[in-house]
């Protein structure tokens, strides 16, 4: 049988620890507390943060709310926001490999996959860029000859932006130059796994000259200071990614001050595998969509649904590409899949497989940890468990790890049940070389994206979200832009024609 291929530690000396700070109305601050983060790679301290607290939290809103309600940003023209985001978007791509580098380092990822999204993230602060300095609201004239009508698009306030472990650069680049983008004042708390790229993001806006208290980044931990973002009266809302339960918590605690809240939670998303479909092109997919950043996105096709008639063969196909993905040190370029993010995640992942397993399903492939020569056992194997039927846990539980769950249809109708047949509805796949099977299924699928014969293409003119628990609101492209802004109507009379409602005594 053939081995699963695994590149061992090509590790050398790894770069100093990275100090984190608070960076707060335009200051680096310390912290009377620090966190530090230990590498789920190598083991070794890679970065050392400012714990933040109450105190270093209010700071950071009044900060943002003073910088709000001063204008300097929300009433700044959108050729001098653009221009500052374009600046922004430069400096990224002068700083990829250093900020890919300790991305990796505290995430686990591989070093190439890190390149590549912190450098993709220029590109949505050059859309964004572009929404500044398009952005437009409405006016009616058809009200009558003395009635204009206005209808204005203004930035929504103070935002709080709080990020996950797992894609922490990039996801901040979802939110943080749409925010900047509409007028928006920010408050950024990172995930306390990764805080590192979120603080050179602060180093890039304050070299691109954006104005102090304008963006203020708090580090440490959901307690206290991700609570008090999303409760303080100064915060006008609060966008969120990451677990279900967490979003939910949120959106309870952000409930007394009404504010506004969007959120990008979990999925269970399937591929879909018709008869017709291009199968070489279908597994090459769904062995990218459940391996992908280890599992641990929100966005992997932890599901495949396959027709019963291929089934066997498919599912072979799978297997066999399984074993080409290069799993290992994240720090070699060669390296597709990386380290699962702490060891109590990857003891929950062979848990649930271990459950799935209990309950009838059979293990394919992989069913435990993998151990990398020269880094230990923060791994896991890819694994692929078939036999799965719609009341295991396994099939719409979202395990967040390298496992792919399979269950089978013979209908559309069937496929699109078993697709719908989760609380979640982020995203969806279909293959099929018959288009309108591809819309037909589009159609009806719960999910906020649809992807037909391709798995996670993504642009940032495309809105991105969810239905259902994978949460609410949308981020990028021009509806992710409309988020961070209010509608206002300003009614204009023209001339003095309004009636008098109080009548005059006659004497």
């Amino acid at each position: 049988m053939k081995q699963l291929t695994i590149n061992p530690s090509m590790t050398a000396d790894l770069p100093d620890v990275f100090e984190g700070r608070h960076f707060i109305d335009g200051k680096w601050r310390d912290g009377r507390e620090t966190f530090e983060r230990v590498s789920p790679s190598h083991g070794v301290v890679v970065s050392r943060s400012a714990k933040g607290g109450v105190a270093e939290t209010e700071a950071a809103i009044e900060a943002a709310r003073r910088a709000f309600d001063s204008g300097v940003w929300s009433r700044a023209s959108g050729k001098d926001r653009a221009t500052i985001l374009l600046k922004v978007a430069e400096l990224i791509e002068a700083d990829v490999d250093r900020i890919a580098l300790q991305e990796t380092l505290e995430s686990g990822k591989p070093i190439t996959q890190a390149r590549g999204e912190v450098s993709g993230a220029a590109d949505l602060w050059r859309y964004a860029a572009s929404l500044a300095r398009s952005t437009h609201g409405d006016s009616h004239n058809t009200l009558g000859d003395d009635m204009l009508g206005v209808v204005l698009k203004e930035p929504i306030g103070v935002v709080s932006i709080i990020t996950p472990w797992n894609f922490p650069f990039w996801i901040l680049s979802q939110k943080l130059p749409f925010a900047l983008a509409a007028g928006c004042t920010v408050v950024v708390k990172p995930s306390e796994v990764t805080p590192s790229s979120t603080v050179m993001m602060g180093e890039l806006l304050e070299q691109a000259g954006l104005p102090a208290g304008v963006c203020n980044i708090v580090l440490g931990f959901g307690d206290p200071v991700g609570s008090l973002m999303s409760t303080h009266d100064a915060v006008d809302m609060v966008t969120f990614t990451g677990s279900t339960a967490v979003g939910k918590a949120i959106t309870k605690a952000s409930a007394g001050t009404l504010k506004k809240v969007a959120l990008e939670l979990g999925g269970k998303n399937a591929q879909v595998i018709f008869p017709d479909a291009n199968l070489d092109d279908a597994a090459d997919a769904v062995v990218f969509g459940a391996y992908f950043n280890v599992g641990q996105c929100c966005n992997s096709s932890s599901r495949l649904i396959v027709h019963a008639d291929i089934a066997q063969d498919f599912i072979a196909r799978v297997v066999a590409l399984s074993r080409d993905v290069v799993f290992g040190d994240p720090l070699n370029p060669d390296t597709q899949v990386g380290a699962i993010v702490t060891p109590e995640h990857n003891s929950k992942i062979d848990g649930d497989v271990r459950d799935a397993v209990a309950a009838g399903a059979k293990i394919e492939l992989g069913g435990g940890y993998l151990d990398v020569p020269g880094l230990g056992r923060q791994f896991y194997q890819p694994t692929v468990v078939s036999g799965v039927t719609p009341d295991m846990e396994i099939a719409g539980h979202e395990v967040f790890g390298p496992v792919l769950s399979i269950l089978e249809f013979n209908t559309l109708d069937e496929a699109v049940t078993l697709t719908n047949g989760t609380s979640y509805g982020l995203s969806a796949g279909v293959w099929s070389e018959n288009v309108h099977t591809c819309l037909a299924f589009a159609r009806r699928a719960e999910a906020g994206t649809v992807w037909t014969n391709t798995w996670m293409d993504g642009f940032p003119e495309l809105a991105f979200g969810g239905v259902k628990q994978s949460g609410q609101g949308r981020e990028i492209g021009r509806y992710g832009f409309d988020e961070f802004l209010e509608i206002k109507s300003v009614v204009m009379r023209v001339g003095r024609t309004r009636p008098s409602w109080v009548r005059s005594r006659v004497a």
